[in-house]
């Protein structure tokens, strides 16, 4: 028995059945998965390492960057499974061009 929301249960399970309760990012975190084909290993209600606890998926909108107010209204398939760690990354916004240079060389 998987461990579930209290809330919109429903739809939590569809998102986790469609994505075998495993984290679906594939590299929109910015990692490239390289050591599991591309995707993220992570596994609902599985342990990160032996320091962590376990993995609670979220079932957020397939676009990080999709305000909350429109995410609640979304159906189950256009939700994925994502882990923590994945879905704050690629919620990230990226850095602007000129603040890659930091400004080191201007004169």
């Amino acid at each position: 028995m998987k461990s579930e929301p209290i809330a919109a249960a429903t739809v939590f399970r569809a998102v986790m059945t469609a994505a075998a309760w495993r984290c679906q990012c594939t590299g929109v975190c910015g990692q490239p998965h390289a050591k599991s084909d591309g995707r993220c290993p992570r596994e609902h209600d599985g342990y990160a390492d032996k320091h962590g606890g376990p993995i609670r998926l979220l079932a957020a909108p397939a676009d990080p960057h999709t305000p909350e107010r429109e995410a609640v209204a979304l159906p189950a398939r256009a939700l994925r499974a994502w882990c923590p760690g994945c879905h704050a990354a690629a919620r990230k916004p990226a850095p602007a061009p000129d603040a890659l240079q930091g400004g080191l060389f201007d004169l």
